[in-house]
């Protein structure tokens, strides 16, 4: 996988991993279209990259995803093309399941799972006439293993993976390639924009976040299992040894992320 020259299109591009991979892609001479629900914010972006004249925004909502084939025929007409969409938006909790109202939970699946699954369909047909195509989507760690008052997160991003494997089984065929990254602990405000038990935003930060990796660290790591198109990649710090603790130890990774008391 080369950029060079490609039209990549990214969500979530207005702050953390998006932003940040914005700004880093802007560098590899490819075309960008960049996504989120704030116009200003992706205006922002966009100032702080390279090769302004090749980047065009794109805002919309991916709770609105009864519009993804509008929204698609758009950003098709943007630049003529589209070879990559990496579907980055997306919304974090913290709350106790007891506590949770219902209301978050479906907040989370629309954002995080049926937005993104409703885009990336909506793009599916694109792809398949072109017999090319290449979804990156960042889930989470919490998609492979769970943590607690994650348990919305945690229930959205593991089905992603359910979804985004089943296409690429269905689609090899047409050459349509997946490649799932999965963040550990990464210091943006994912945290501060989680949602709480009333749907409210928590606003402060976590002290596990804001250990977490540089955020630009994480985007040179995302970057090359993209071009290695690796089928998934976990980047984070210690944390990702749960992955493989969960695969052969499932009770001793309940026993470790209960010691750990991570918030």
């Amino acid at each position: 996988m080369d950029f060079k020259n490609k039209v990549v299109w990214i969500t979530g591009a207005s702050s953390g991993i998006g932003k940040a991979l914005s700004i880093a892609l802007s560098k590899h001479n490819c075309k960008l279209i960049l996504s989120s629900r704030n116009e200003n914010t992706l205006l922002a972006t966009k100032n702080e990259c390279n090769n302004s004249k090749d980047i065009e925004i794109l805002p919309f909502d991916l709770t609105e995803y009864t519009k993804m084939k509008a929204i698609v025929k758009k950003a098709e007409s943007l630049f003529g093309t589209i070879d990559v969409l990496i579907n980055n938006g997306g919304i974090s909790q913290r709350s106790l399941i007891i506590d949770t109202d219902i209301s978050v939970d479906k907040k989370l699946m629309d954002v995080d799972y049926l937005g993104t699954v409703a885009l990336s369909k909506a793009l599916l047909p694109y792809f398949i006439s072109r017999q090319n195509g290449y979804y990156v989507t960042v889930t989470s760690l919490m998609g492979k293993f769970s943590s607690p008052y994650r348990s919305a997160y945690c229930g959205a991003k593991h089905a992603l993976h359910g979804f985004f494997d089943a296409l690429r089984l269905e689609h090899e065929k047409d050459q349509i390639k997946v490649t799932i990254i999965c963040p550990g602990f990464v210091n943006t405000n994912i945290a501060r924009n989680a949602l709480t038990s009333d749907g409210s935003s928590q606003t402060e930060q976590d002290k596990a976040t804001e250990n977490g990796l540089d955020v630009n660290v994480f985007v040179k790591r995302m970057l090359r299992a993209i071009k290695n198109e690796k089928f998934e990649a976990y980047i984070g710090k210690g944390e990702t040894k749960g992955v493989y603790v969960k695969r052969f130890f499932p009770k001793l990774l309940h026993k470790l992320v209960l010691k750990s008391k991570v918030r």
